[in-house]
């Protein structure tokens, strides 16, 4: 199976092919360059693989949470390109790309986001507790029913420190996938996919802070 695969989500812009169990290609550029370069970063990525768009079998893009701007132009660029070449897309959450080929029983798993502000989830045996917003109020949240150590992906210092002062031992663990899109691919071997590209929403987990304008 071709896939290709892209995710803006996770701290850059990515894109990945895969033909089977080999990678072929990536690429990686800047997060703030995805609008400007991101088209063009694809197109690289598929002329190092040496197969056409057309020839794919589906696309595989990573459906948040993370960056805000990066997620939804890697998300716009992969329906416009599924719908432009005639095939499959199938998403994956931040959570599953930075999980992919690892088994876990127990994990926390986290997703930066603007300064003080994380997307998490944990995954144990009795089910997985999700949340977005200030780290103390998501690992209240994430953690309520978490063994007192577990494994941990993507998380930075402050959120390791304020897990210890919850009483939570981690494990920083190291994902298996250097590139999220590459993830991607991986999972798409595997993965039913949608309907149709329509039916794939992205995550943005807690929403960028904005400011009205004053209407005075």
């Amino acid at each position: 199976m071709r896939i290709l695969g892209i995710d803006g989500a996770l701290g850059a812009f990515t894109a990945a092919v895969r033909d089977g169990d080999a990678v072929l290609a990536t690429v990686t550029v800047e997060a703030k360059r995805g609008l400007e370069d991101g088209l063009s970063a694809i197109a690289r990525c598929l002329a190092d693989a040496e197969i056409s768009g057309a020839a794919l079998d589906r696309i595989a893009i990573g459906i948040g949470p993370g960056g805000f701007t990066g997620l939804r132009i890697a998300v716009a660029y992969a329906k416009a390109l599924a719908f432009g070449w005639g095939v499959d897309l199938v998403g994956f959450s931040s959570y599953d790309l930075l999980e992919a080929g690892l088994t876990l029983p127990d994990v926390l798993t986290v997703v930066s986001g603007r300064t003080g502000i994380i997307s998490a989830r944990y995954r144990g045996a009795g089910g997985e507790q999700r949340a977005s917003g200030p780290i103390p109020d998501v690992l209240a949240t994430v953690l309520e029913c978490a063994p007192t150590s577990l494994p941990i992906l993507g998380a930075s210092k402050d959120v390791q420190r304020a897990c210890a002062e919850r009483g939570i031992l981690v494990n920083p663990t190291a994902s298996r996938f250097t590139h999220a899109a590459t993830a991607a691919t991986y999972l798409a071997l595997t993965a039913d996919a949608p309907a149709s590209p329509h039916a794939l929403r992205a995550d943005y987990g807690e929403a960028p802070a904005a400011k009205l304008p004053d209407a005075r």
